[in-house]
């Protein structure tokens, strides 16, 4: 995400780095270099020149103080100006009423249906009785695959598959929602492969007939400019309340991010990479400033950590780990507790200064999958005494796990350099479990 956009304002700021004050040419050749970056990356050219001007009006009306190099006060500059862009600070989901109503609207292939599924996830997270609507009622299977999202994270899906009027069944489902105590509606609408008149018709007879707090449009971050522009045409009809980026994950260059609250003046509310229903994001205007500008984002990290942290388990684990107890059974629960919290490489990005490091770095979600194999090639029994796992074991373990017994022989190393780290952290507080390097590279 934004990778080529973090390069070309990286190589902007060595115009500055190193010099020993600022003055009006190397702002300017700095300034030249960032809008370049920007226009590359897909956004308006307007909106690029303005920013530009902002920054080297900023730049040259600084007081720099001695503590701070030209170059750091450039990028600071940059990061405050880019968070200011894209909508300044977070905005909150409103998911208050009797129920709540939130209309999910957008392009077809935008993900409207998967972030229905996702927002859903969020908001049971939340304490929230969600119910999910299938008022998409021309794409082929559209009402199967948001049943299957549903059971994927226990919500209830309301559908009535032989009516073909979307109002009715928006209203009926609200009415629904009352009757089963749901607090929040998520009504899922239809999509075009373009803006047409009988869609936003549709779309805005469904608003005028559940009048719904919020009407989210969704857009396909991949799609750049293209993204704007449309955005443009619903808010115009709709006057949607917040926009959702989906697809952050791929091979995106910023524009739709960084120029969407600015033309539509409508704040980014989610971002959503993947398809794993879990992976959906609070948009922080601040935070996405700073991986753009390779800071990374160890609030959001920290915050995915938290999400997946059983205040329970820790203390049993703690328990086992003072004891010298840790053993392959809880090693795969930590595992799974990683896998839950995203993309591996995306996590590793939100790590100041690691991003670089690894952006030409093939890393799969897969990285795992090696190491757990070799572990559910083990008995119980072995899972819970290592120690006993001698030579003729390992052979075994490795035809299971179809690896070769040089692998077995490593990770069974590693596991237990891992342990003697944490005889010699036994003495220290722990509020969870020590890092776990070296495991799952290739």
């Amino acid at each position: 995400m934004f990778e080529s956009l973090s390069e070309r304002l990286e190589s902007a700021f060595k115009q500055i780095k190193g010099e020993g004050r600022i003055t009006e040419l190397n702002v300017a050749a700095t300034v030249k270099d960032i809008r370049r970056a920007l226009v590359d990356a897909d956004v308006n050219y307007k909106i690029a020149k303005e920013f530009t001007d902002k920054i080297k009006e900023k730049a040259l009306g600084e007081k720099v103080l001695t503590a701070v190099s030209p170059g750091q006060l450039m990028v600071k500059i940059v990061k405050d100006e880019l968070a200011e862009l894209m909508g300044g600070t977070e905005v909150e989901l409103n998911a208050k009423g009797n129920p709540a109503v939130i209309l999910i609207a957008g392009l077809q292939g935008s993900g409207k249906t998967t972030f229905s599924g996702k927002l859903a996830n969020y908001l049971k997270s939340k304490k929230y009785a969600p119910l999910l609507v299938a008022a998409d009622i021309y794409r082929p299977a559209a009402i199967d695959q948001l049943k299957v999202l549903g059971g994927q994270v226990g919500v209830d899906v309301y559908s009535e598959p032989e009516n073909k009027d979307a109002v009715s069944i928006a209203r009926n489902a609200v009415a629904q929602a009352r009757s089963l105590n749901k607090n929040v509606v998520i009504i899922d609408t239809a999509g075009r492969l373009a803006v047409d008149e009988v869609m936003m018709t549709e779309v805005s007879n469904v608003k005028a007939a559940v009048a719904p707090q919020e009407i989210l449009f969704v857009v396909d971050s991949m799609t750049g400019q293209d993204a704007v522009n449309t955005a443009k045409a619903f808010n115009e009809r709709l006057d949607f309340t917040g926009v959702v980026l989906t697809k952050l994950d791929g091979d995106t260059r910023g524009g739709a991010a960084l120029s969407i609250k600015y033309t539509v003046n409508k704040p980014i509310k989610f971002i959503s990479s993947g398809e794993k229903l879990d992976t959906l994001d609070v948009f922080y205007p601040e935070r996405m400033a700073q991986r753009i500008l390779g800071m990374g984002d160890i609030t959001t990290l920290v915050e995915r950590a938290q999400a997946q942290f059983d205040e329970a388990e820790a203390k049993k684990l703690e328990k086992k780990i003072r004891k010298n107890q840790f053993d392959f059974e809880d090693f795969k629960q930590q595992l799974e507790q990683i896998k839950k919290m995203g993309n591996i490489k995306d996590l590793l990005g939100m790590i100041p200064g690691v991003g670089k490091a690894i952006k030409d770095i093939d890393i799969s979600d897969d990285a795992f999958k090696g190491i757990e194999a070799m572990i559910n090639s083990m008995t119980p029994f072995e899972r819970a005494n290592p120690d006993v796992i001698d030579g003729s074991r390992r052979k075994r373990i490795a035809t299971g796990s179809g690896k070769d017994l040089t692998e077995v022989n490593a990770f069974m190393k590693q596991f237990e350099q891992m342990k003697d780290m944490m005889k010699m952290m036994n003495k220290m507080p722990m509020g969870r479990m020590p890092g776990m390097g070296g495991f799952g590279r290739r």
